[in-house]
């Protein structure tokens, strides 16, 4: 069949059939004849390994001729595969001749014997005892935590001097990217903090209550309640919450802009990544988990209140009554004043793993992990850091 056109004719030429390979043993004088045929190509040389393999751990005699004459095409595996036969061939004593290659293939197969022939390092055995490696690892994961660190300082003081930009009028204020982030972050998270603050609040008043039930104080659940929800738990189960899904969303968001090579291409038309992509996010994170917060002290004291009455008998005016003799403004404020430091926390942890992403999809799921691993662990270290800072001050 002919083809009247250039385009129908490359796609005969490039869509014909392969032919699967072949290798035929003939004894000739002095010496035996090892015939290649077909196309010895990555995706076809599997039907013909085991054969290659045993041939190669044959006993052929003193003289081996390879003929590749009747090889249609070939690539880097198929090349590899014939000279790894060739070398067999030799390390049993016999002398190979490989023959019948043609000149545009002559350049791939001395680029695979170069790679072949090219010495490889030996193995690495470890230096020194167990506990100068054990130094060692601790040493590797200080230096580790001090380049977070370097990160971390980095992007707050890039994000400070960004503000102050904006605040003297230098730079324009985006306020629409803001925005948005808000409404991802804060808006859109209000019910998932919700449900899961209602449900804690709740648990904590059925347990406290069924404790407190066998001393007849019953009562005190409310202080407990509302001085754990105010203080602790509200706060720092919101930023929990945020940090698995709006960290994590940040980590993911940078990190695909990262792999994209958009970041690089702000560098290239003058932007600040620091002020276009992380400034707005960490700005929105600061603003709305207070808020989140607070909504979670309410949901969290609403569960409690239909807990102590279904369960406890204690009616809601009881609950409230007893409620602001327990707490004050200042139990609200010991837990709203953690916010903002928890959301900085999470916005710069989250960013700075965005950044160190690569170009694989592995890269980003190893960081959007860390992301939030790392924000978890520290949310909750500073949590106890304003604990003991309470408690020293008498708050």
């Amino acid at each position: 069949m002919v083809e009247s056109s250039d385009a129908a004719s490359r796609v005969v030429a490039d869509g014909r059939k392969t032919i699967a390979p072949a290798l035929v043993a003939d004894k000739a004088d002095g010496g035996v004849v090892l015939a290649l045929s077909g196309d010895w190509l990555a995706r076809t040389i599997g039907s013909i390994e085991k054969t290659v393999a045993e041939t190669g751990a044959a006993d052929l005699g003193r003289a081996v001729t390879l003929d590749c004459g009747g090889v249609g095409r070939i690539d880097t595996a198929g090349a590899f595969l014939v000279e790894q036969l060739s070398r067999h061939l030799g390390d049993r004593g016999a002398a190979v001749e490989v023959s019948g290659i043609s000149d545009k293939d002559n350049a791939l197969f001395d680029a695979v014997r170069s790679s072949m022939d090219r010495e490889r390092p030996a193995p690495s055995r470890p230096e020194g005892s167990a506990v100068t490696r054990a130094l060692a690892t601790v040493g590797a994961g200080v230096f580790a935590m001090r380049d977070e660190v370097v990160i971390g300082l980095n992007i707050i003081g890039a994000s400070i001097i960004g503000a102050s930009r904006r605040a003297t009028g230098k730079t324009r204020v985006r306020l629409p990217a803001i925005i948005t982030q808000m409404d991802r972050m804060g808006v859109r998270a209000v019910p998932i903090i919700a449900l899961m603050s209602f449900l804690i609040g709740a648990i904590i008043a059925q347990q406290g209550a069924f404790q407190l039930r066998n001393f007849g104080a019953e009562i005190f659940v409310v202080d407990l309640v509302g001085i754990l929800q105010l203080r602790e738990i509200g706060v720092l189960l919101t930023a929990i919450m945020i940090a698995g899904r709006s960290g994590s969303a940040i980590t993911a968001e940078i990190g695909s802009m990262k792999m994209r090579e958009e970041v690089d291409a702000l560098q290239v038309i003058g932007l600040n990544p620091i002020g276009v992509l992380v400034f707005p996010r960490l700005v929105a994170l600061t603003l709305v988990l207070p808020l989140l917060a607070f909504i979670a002290d309410i949901m969290g004291l609403a569960g409690a209140i239909t807990v102590t009455w279904l369960y406890s008998g204690i009616p809601p005016a009881a609950f409230l009554q007893r409620l602001r003799e327990a707490v004050d403004f200042g139990t609200i404020a010991a837990g709203l004043i953690k916010a903002p430091f928890m959301a900085i926390i999470i916005g710069v942890v989250a960013s700075a793993e965005g950044m160190k992403v690569g170009g694989s999809a592995e890269s980003l799921g190893l960081h959007v992990t860390a992301s939030v691993v790392k924000s978890i662990f520290l949310v909750i270290l500073v949590d106890g850091f304003f604990a003991i800072f309470y408690a020293s001050i008498n708050f």
